[in-house]
């Protein structure tokens, strides 16, 4: 999958805007989504700004996925994921995987960064699996790692990231993916999609000691 688009929905935000950097200083094609073409667009201008020569794109959220290949990365906040993927549903094709890295925090009911909302669903990727269409499988991953580290391509990260998922033919290319942007970031096969929900809850916890240290903290899986 070296050379399929990826789409990332949320690219103007932090932690999307960051993975469009790092993908694309990787030589990934990416097509930075949004709910408005206009911002998207801006978007994709400010990472050619950054990475010159890449291959970077925007547009609306719906033709971004439409225009992706094997990946749809989500990078909404909470409180619009379900509203986001329900409005790309009709885009998203059969057996496309959706990388989900959105994680349920408190601010999307008012609350603190540092505390974490039960879902329903068991976790926000279970929730989105609910709402993709049948053949469309959803995979978690990045929740641990902070948009400014991705921003700053001179940073190493340095760090595990945990990936879930139902099938292994599914987190392959996911975990493909995420060894491009190298940097010290290894991905971690963490088991099944109802993982997500334990991986998700790690997130307030590094935002707590990020506030706390003055860091860019970020977890490591040993023995493996």
């Amino acid at each position: 999958m070296s050379n399929e688009t990826v789409a990332i929905l949320g690219g103007t935000g932090n932690l999307g805007f960051g993975l469009a950097v790092r993908l694309a200083k990787a030589g990934v094609p990416i097509v930075i989504g949004s709910r408005d073409a206009g911002r998207a667009q801006e978007a994709a201008e400010r990472a050619l700004a950054i990475v010159p020569g890449a291959d970077v794109t925007g547009d609306e959220n719906g033709a971004a996925a439409a225009a992706a290949g094997k990946i749809v990365a989500i990078t909404v906040p909470y409180a619009s994921s379900a509203s986001t993927v329900k409005s790309v549903a009709e885009s998203l094709r059969e057996d496309q995987i959706v990388l989900d890295v959105t994680v349920p925090l408190g601010p999307a009911v008012g609350g603190k960064p540092t505390q974490l909302i039960g879902v329903w669903q068991g976790s926000a990727a279970q929730q989105t699996q609910s709402l993709v269409p049948k053949g469309v499988r959803v995979v978690s991953a990045l929740h641990t790692i902070d948009g400014a580290s991705l921003t700053d391509l001179d940073a190493q990260l340095d760090q595990d990231t945990l990936v879930c998922g139902d099938r292994k033919a599914d987190k392959e290319p996911v975990i493909e993916l995420i060894n491009k942007i190298g940097s010290g970031l290894r991905p971690v096969d963490a088991g099944r999609l109802e993982m997500s929900r334990i991986v998700e809850g790690l997130t307030p916890l590094l935002i707590g000691m990020n506030i706390r240290f003055k860091a860019h903290s970020g977890i490591k899986i040993t023995g493996v």
